[in-house]
């Protein structure tokens, strides 16, 4: 590469914090109470016996330790401007074993990667939730960040691993369909349990200020909604053998909103899936899922 090239690609990325790439940040505990696992289930509309009754925390509650060291992380790469652009793109769910309520979990994260795209910028954030009191690696979460119009010249570190949806499924009809719906008031049932009360989740018009219809459900709860709709149908007995939860978020849920999960299966244990909502048909709120069941 010319100096002339390097100085350009030098300019384009001010700002940035690309030391802090690869680094961890410091560990913070959680003790997981019976009480706020139920009451993120409930919150879900999840029916499955085991999370309702604190057997096991659902799997999505994964999230809920993390979610502070995981936007911490995520946000220390880029320039202050850009903080308040980030919208939630992608979520990789590695589950070693379910979260039990009673043990105390330690958490960690750390950004890996950064990427520069036509209308933003993406940032990849790895963390890690081992058991204080078990002393075992519980789960591994990648979540993806998008800055809206952001500006980075090239990538560093290293991207999530792939989940893209199989081409060669769509040769078939899908294995199985799920439909479910979201409740008016589901975003207020969901921020207290989730930890996360952003306002465009719970403030109609600050969700429309931003630019949205109006308040959406969280990207999260989604998500929860469609492992419910996976282990209904292909572990209904054993919630714990849903191993790995991927998914690529293209558009938030709404309110009252009807959502049809169509699944594959993709051998092995591995199954595609996508998700689309009813308010905008052909829009989907969910691609390139992928799920893998022991």
């Amino acid at each position: 590469m010319s100096d002339e090239a390097q100085e350009v690609t030098v300019a384009d990325n001010e700002g940035y914090h690309l030391d802090r790439l690869d680094v961890w940040g410091e560990e913070q505990e959680f003790v997981v109470e019976a009480e706020r696992t139920i009451a993120y289930a409930k919150a879900t509309n999840d029916p499955i016996a085991q999370h309702l009754d604190g057997t096991y925390a659902p799997p999505v509650f994964a999230i809920v330790p993390a979610m502070v060291m995981m936007a911490d992380a995520t946000m220390s790469v880029v320039p202050d401007e850009l903080m308040l652009r980030i919208l939630h793109g992608e979520q990789d769910f590695r589950l070693h074993r379910p979260i039990v309520p009673g043990e105390t979990l330690v958490v960690r994260a750390k950004p890996v990667g950064i990427q520069g795209k036509e209308s933003g910028v993406v940032v990849t954030t790895l963390m890690e939730t081992h058991s204080r009191t078990h002393g075992d690696l519980v789960n591994e979460q990648y979540f993806i960040g998008f800055f809206r119009g952001g500006k980075f010249e090239g990538g560093e570190g290293v991207p999530a691993p792939e989940h893209a949806f199989p081409a060669e499924l769509r040769e078939r009809e899908p294995d199985f369909v799920a439909e479910q719906r979201f409740d008016e008031d589901q975003t207020f049932r969901y921020a207290e349990p989730a930890g996360d009360p952003m306002p465009i989740h719970t403030d109609d018009e600050f969700a429309r200020q931003m630019g949205l219809p109006g308040i959406i459900i969280h990207g999260l709860c989604t998500i929860a909604f469609i492992s419910h709709a996976l282990i209904t149908e292909i572990s209904p007995d054993d919630p714990t053998r849903l191993k790995r939860l991927a998914v690529r978020l293209t558009k938030p849920g709404l309110p009252k909103e009807t959502i049809t999960t169509s699944v594959w299966s993709a051998g092995d244990g591995a199954y595609a899936f996508e998700a689309a909502g009813d308010e905008n048909p052909g829009k989907f709120l969910i691609t390139d899922g992928r799920a893998e069941f022991a």
